[in-house]
């Protein structure tokens, strides 16, 4: 089977931004290259935003928030919005996917029937939450009044998606704003801005009020100019946690409302009991191929009983071996590039530090001679990696595991949860009843049983320096919302 030989998509108005409802001319003619990570070779040049841009689309929907039809309508006549935004998805799934290849690298055979799906999926959840969310209900008060716990939207939204999967992960932020009534702000990231676009001219074409929905592109320094805005009520992001340190510290100057989805050294701890092949089938090539490794729930620091440690390098190294690292759009490849230059440099950075840290290299640890050009890098494997290094406590965000011996299982519970995040883990073993009580010692947003469990349809967040919030099923729409308690002196009608 051949790749496709069309790989091109569309990027509406590229040199534009959507704001107000219209397609609007930047304030200035600076741009961002946008890179094809498997080539090396410039794909598109899209509008770069300055802070006069931000300023615009803030303005935008602050006054759809505040005047407009919007945040007045019922949730089930948003949710018709919702509904026709769906739709609209499915007619161009394959562009979101082939623009998720092009910027990032991850593979095209996985993205072309998962992202629109998937984004269709979102917001058809929360379209159909309309009728199922308590937005509005009846209490009572302590004087015995008849109240009321309103549910209303917490205001203009900014929503901050991340280089690695900004489809992904943009349903997650915009579709329960959406429902709750709030109007949103997305700033997307220069090295992976064209799902914007794309998103924007859905909105356009079925009618969503303007100002409603929002899309810029900007660099850091307008970004936190744009979250530092005092028409801004709530700031969604995901990305790294040194950004969302500063995100943070800046919202809370004045008490924004903030949801962080933040970074993770996730661990998987495979016991006496587990078969080691058995488990290096689920640690091993998919966590390569999902995205080359960018992905910030990988489970990366593989913890196993000290007896166990080789088999469980070899294992892992033969996935790594195995793996066939070239071209996203090539059915035949398993394992794409990386996004940028600057993201390969880190991880090459970081598996010296490992091995000079003392971490043997089993598989890996090089660019592949067979690919002159891209931003590629091998399945790497670490072994005898101490847990308190660098290599074992630093989100690498690339293709490399970490195998750690530990003696106990006690040990390897304490290995676990020594780190600044709290993301995901997993445990692998038979016995259910351990798995359960190991996995409530863990100080992990997400414990999956023998596999990597995320689940953004019941929610997913992290603990520590992991985030703050949770995104996805009805969690992930309370955040947008504020609750208001109505106490009336006279009763009134159901």
């Amino acid at each position: 089977m051949n790749p496709p030989s069309d790989r091109s998509f569309t990027v509406p108005h590229p040199d534009r931004f959507y704001i107000g409802g219209s397609w609007v001319q930047p304030a200035t003619a600076e741009t961002f290259s946008v890179i094809n990570c498997a080539t090396e070779q410039e794909v598109v040049r899209v509008a770069k935003a300055v802070e006069a841009d931000v300023d615009a689309a803030v303005k935008a929907a602050r006054v759809a928030f505040d005047h407009g039809p919007w945040p007045r309508m019922t949730p089930q006549e948003r949710a018709v919005y919702l509904r026709k935004i769906a739709e609209k998805i499915q007619a161009v799934e394959d562009d979101f996917a082939r623009i998720w290849t092009t910027e990032t690298g991850t593979l095209y055979s996985g993205a072309k029937g998962f992202i629109g799906p998937l984004m269709q999926a979102t917001f058809t959840a929360y379209a159909d939450m309309a009728s199922t969310f308590p937005f509005l209900r009846p209490a009572r008060s302590q004087a015995g009044k008849q109240a009321y716990v309103a549910q209303e939207p917490v205001g203009v939204v900014v929503a901050i998606l991340p280089w690695n999967g900004p489809a992904y992960l943009l349903p997650y932020k915009v579709a329960p704003a959406l429902l709750a009534g709030c109007t949103v702000i997305i700033k997307s990231s220069p090295e992976a801005p064209c799902s914007g676009h794309l998103f924007a001219r859905i909105c356009e074409e079925i009618g969503l009020p303007p100002g409603v929905v929002n899309v810029v592109t900007a660099d850091r320094d307008v970004s936190d100019a744009l979250v530092r805005n005092p028409g801004v009520d709530k700031i969604t992001f995901t990305g790294s946690t040194a950004a969302g340190r500063v995100i943070g510290a800046a919202a809370a100057q004045r008490i924004a409302r903030v949801t962080l989805e933040l970074g993770g050294k996730s661990p998987a701890l495979v016991l006496d009991d587990y078969d080691i092949e058995s488990a290096a089938q689920v640690l091993g090539r998919p966590f390569f191929s999902n995205n080359t490794g960018q992905v910030c729930f990988s489970l990366t620091r593989i913890i196993v009983p000290r007896a166990r440690h080789d088999a469980m390098v070899e294992a892992l190294s033969a996935a790594a071996r195995g793996m066939v690292v070239g071209d996203p759009f090539d059915p035949e490849t398993t394992m794409g590039p990386l996004t940028t230059a600057r993201q390969r440099q880190n991880v090459e950075r970081m598996v010296a530090q490992g091995v000079a840290d003392g971490a043997t290299l089993a598989a890996g640890g090089a660019r592949p001679r067979h690919l002159e050009r891209g931003f590629f890098y091998e399945p790497t494997v670490l072994g005898h990696v101490d847990n308190r290094s660098a290599i074992a406590q630093e989100e690498i965000f690339g293709p490399v595991l970490s195998v750690i011996a530990a003696d106990s299982e006690e040990q390897m519970v304490a290995m676990a949860n020594d780190s600044i995040y709290g993301l995901n883990a997993t445990v692998f073993t038979h016995d259910a009843d351990r798995a359960m009580r190991i996995a409530r010692q863990l100080r992990t947003g997400t414990v999956g049983h023998n596999a990597c469990c995320p689940d953004f349809t019941i929610a997913f967040g992290g603990f520590k320096q992991s985030g703050i919030g949770r995104e996805g099923g009805a969690p992930g729409l309370e955040p947008f919302l504020e609750s208001k308690t109505i106490v009336m002196d006279q009763f009134i009608a159901a």
